[in-house]
Order: structure tokens, then C-alpha cells, then sequence
């Protein structure tokens, strides 16, 4: 499987200034904190971003649907407006003619709020396909099997909306949460993340795959699926074929896992706190570790089914330790990563000295604004309990930014789907899925261990409130 174009593609580097407003890293890191810094000015005057963060709300029939759409359609245009306006403005710097985006970007757009509408029905909700992995299947359905005018390709802009999200998401992560997740759930999050990244790395190399690919591969089984392996595959200057392939391989062992893991689980009777943990240590994508806990949680309310502990629990140990504990790594990687390329990777097929320089120009800046972004929420949090941050500062804060944040995952996620041709997966050959099926492999059974075993009892009394 593969992408439009099949080779890295070779940008003149921008001296000086220039640098800060030819890049798509440095406009996703201004757009990013951008939009951090609004929301906080909102939110310390008493208001919130939110009306132009417009989400939809979860609807049961198409009356509801045609009353909410109604009362908000002005601000899904206005929320248009602005997105066309901005990332216009970013096109333009970084040398894409704005007539080509715009229509484009505009079909992305249309095609993405209806996903996200469609993702709060109620009915598909009992799953949580949230729109952004929504958006990644239908985009391959759509690629794949209907097919779309290549003119359309100029609003695909895959890496410049996943940097953005990812900024953001830096937002949705205040170190604070890493003291109120406590030191087990970031042990546990940091050997897995590191256990599994070197396993599907090093099997990945004696298989004789480009390090690379190993390298996208490994992020990928380690820390968020999808998300992890764009950025890295950015910090690596990987082949643009390598992201889809990890990606193909997220996507499918997310999915069996959505089932498998919440049914092994009630087969072995564990606490609906130590499910939860395991599932965030062994799941790859956000969405569909979150449709697992809640499955596994909601078993906890018939008491026929012998599990013990409540929902909320099982939520609780699966954020804490995947969208807590394991997402904070992408980061991490992509800043690791990109220095072993430049210093090491690149120097051995060049034989040449790597410039102090070349290591700047090349590492991933927008990994500089998700750090930024989490000091900054990490400030304004400072002095709350965790009680006050989930009924003050998330809901007029942290849930518009999440929100804006689904929506560049979701054009992002869309985007790669509409880029993908599974008809070409073959020349990627047996060898990833080998590597990176190790690796699922480890990860479960690292998993059921920490959680079971190791911190059983952490996560069977975890505390909810």
C-alpha cells in the first residue's frame, strides 16, 4: 500500500528567518499555540472557544439530527471560514498555489463534518469509532474501491493536519496529569512504549527492512498507532510509502484487538481496573482502545457476569495509561528518532560529517510546540485538584481545543485514506507484518503481565474520583 507520491521529495532548505514561515513544522507549532494562547485568554475572561470549536453532540434519530445541525450550522460554516482562511495563508508560504487548496480543502472539510456527525449516532457510538479512525477507513473505501479525481489531492495535506493535532493534543496533556496518573501508570505506559519499540525495531532490522521503516513501524506498535507513526516517519524523513504501511497494520490489529482483548478479559474474570489497563497497554489506537474499555466496563453493571469493579474504572486505567502514559511518547520518539537519523542514520550512507545545523533543520519542530502546548495548560492547571480540572478547567478549556484537535486528526486521517491504494500493499511484502505482529504479540502478553500480575492490585482499587 502506498501513497500518491512513493519518494521523499527534496525541498530546498530556507536560510535564516525564512525558515520560520516556509515550513509546515514551524506554521503547525504558530497555529497550534495559537489557538492554545486564544483559548486561554477566553478562559481566563470567563469564556471559552468553544462556538467556533462547534462538535456535534449525539443524536438518536434524524429529528435530533436536523435540530442540532439547524441551531449550529452557522458555526460549522464559520469554523469553515476560519480553517480555509488559515491554512490558505500556510499553503501559500510554503508554496502551494491557494486555487488548487481551496476547493479541495473544502471537500475534506464536508466529507470530515459529516464523518464526525455520523460518529455521534448513537447506535455507533456503542463501539466509539471515533471520526478520526471513521475517516481512515472510509478514506481506503473510497481510494480503493470508488476512486477520486487527482485534482483533489492538493487538500491532502496528511502531515501538515497531523503536526497541528498533535500540538494540540500537547494541550490536552498538562504534566500535572502525569503526577495525577501516578508512578505506576507512567512505569507501566514507559516499558511497554520501550519494550515494544525495540522489539518490532530489531526484528524489523534482522528481517533486513530500511531502518526507516523500522523506525515507523516501531513507533507505531508503541505509542498511538496512527499519530505516532506520521510523526515519526516525519522526524526520520522516512519514504512517504512507510507511513501507510505501519498504518495498515494499526488499523488491522486495532480492530481485532476492539474484540479480542474485552472477551479474554471476561473469560479470565478481571476487574474492570485491571481490564482497562491492559487494554491501554496492549491497544494501538486511541479509538479503539477507548470502544474496548467501555465494552469491558459496561459488563461490571450485570452482576451475573462475575466482574468486579465499576465502568468508570475501566476508563479510568485505559486513560491513564494510553492516552496518558503511552501517548506523551510521541514526543519523545520523534525528538530520539530524528537525532539518530541525523547523527547517525545519515552519516553512515553519506560517510560525511553531520553540520550541527543539519541536525536543527531536520529536527521535527512541531514536537517543540506539543511541549510548549503541555507547559502551557500545565501552568494554567497549576493550583487545581484533579476535581476541579474535570468539572472547571476541561470542559471551558480542554474540551474546544480537543475538539479542534479531532477535526485536524480527522482531515488527517481522512486524507491518508484517500491517498492509499491497497492494490500496491504487496510490494511492501510479508517482512513489516512479520515484525510488527512480534510486536503485538510481546505487547499483549507484556501487558496481561504489568497489569495482572505486577500492579494487579494498583488497578483492581484504582480511584475514580
Amino acid at each position: 500500500m502506498t501513497t500518491n507520491n512513493t519518494e521523499t521529495v527534496s525541498v530546498p532548505k530556507p536560510s535564516g528567518w525564512q525558515e520560520f514561515w516556509v515550513k509546515e513544522d514551524w506554521w503547525a507549532v504558530w497555529l497550534g499555540l495559537g489557538i492554545v494562547i486564544l483559548a486561554y485568554v477566553f478562559y481566563l475572561s470567563g469564556s471559552s472557544i468553544s462556538w467556533i470549536a462547534v462538535a456535534p453532540a449525539k443524536w438518536s434519530n434524524f429529528s435530533q439530527l436536523s435540530t442540532q445541525l439547524s441551531a449550529n450550522g452557522i458555526r460549522y460554516l464559520a469554523l469553515l471560514g476560519v480553517f480555509l482562511v488559515l491554512f490558505t495563508i500556510v499553503v501559500s508560504f510554503i508554496g502551494q498555489k491557494p486555487k488548487a487548496f481551496i476547493p479541495a480543502f473544502i471537500f475534506v472539510f464536508v466529507l470530515s463534518a459529516i464523518i464526525y456527525v455520523a460518529g455521534n449516532w448513537d447506535q455507533a457510538s456503542r463501539y466509539n469509532l471515533e471520526p478520526p479512525l471513521v475517516a481512515l477507513v472510509l478514506g481506503l473505501i473510497i481510494s480503493n474501491i470508488i476512486g477520486i479525481p487527482r485534482w483533489l489531492d492538493a487538500g491532502f495535506r496528511v502531515e501538515f493536519y497531523i503536526k497541528l493535532g498533535i500540538v494540540l493534543l500537547g494541550a490536552t496533556l498538562p504534566f500535572t496529569l502525569i503526577i495525577w496518573a501516578g508512578p505506576v501508570a507512567i512505569l507501566q505506559a514507559s516499558i511497554v512504549s520501550l519494550v515494544t519499540f525495540f522489539v518490532i525495531f530489531f526484528t524489523a532490522g534482522k528481517l533486513g527492512l530500511d531502518k526507516r521503516l523500522a523506525a515507523v513501524l516501531g513507533a507505531g506498535g508503541a505509542v498511538c498507532g496512527v499519530s505516532a507513526s506520521i510523526a515519526v516517519a516525519g522526524a526520520v524523513r522516512a519514504k512517504k510509502e512507510h507511513p501507510p504501511i505501519a498504518i495498515s497494520l494499526v488499523v488491522f490489529y486495532a480492530i481485532i484487538l476492539i474484540f479480542a482483548l474485552p472477551l479474554i478479559a471476561r473469560t479470565l474474570h478481571l476487574p474492570t481496573g485491571v481490564g482497562g489497563a491492559w487494554i491501554g497497554t496492549s491497544e494501538f489506537a486511541d479509538a479503539a482502545g477507548l470502544a474496548a474499555a467501555q465494552s469491558y466496563g459496561g459488563l461490571a453493571t450485570d452482576v451475573h457476569n462475575g466482574i468486579s469493579g465499576t465502568a468508570d474504572q475501566a476508563l479510568a486505567s485505559y486513560t491513564l495509561i494510553k492516552v496518558i502514559g503511552r501517548d506523551m511518547w510521541i514526543g519523545i520518539w520523534s525528538f530520539v528518532l530524528a537525532l539518530i537519523s541525523v547523527t547517525v542514520w545519515e552519516r553512515t550512507e553519506t560517510n560525511s560529517k553531520v553540520q550541527a545545523g543539519q541536525i536543527w533543520w531536520r529536527f521535527p519542530k512541531f514536537v517543540i510546540g506539543f511541549l510548549i502546548a503541555s507547559i502551557l495548560t500545565t501552568l494554567i492547571v497549576h493550583g487545581n485538584t484533579l476535581v476541579d480540572y474535570n468539572k472547571l478547567v476541561k470542559p471551558a478549556l480542554i474540551a474546544p481545543i480537543t475538539s479542534l484537535r479531532t477535526w485536524a486528526f480527522t482531515f488527517s486521517f481522512l486524507s491518508i485514506g484517500l491517498t492509499t491504494r491497497f492494490r500496491e500493499l504487496a510490494n511492501a511484502g510479508f517482512k513489516p507484518f512479520l515484525a510488527f505482529t512480534l510486536g503485538v504479540i510481546v505487547n499483549v502478553i507484556l501487558g496481561y503481565i504489568l497489569s495482572v500480575v505486577v500492579f494487579g492490585h494498583y488497578w483492581s482499587s484504582i480511584i475514580t474520583h
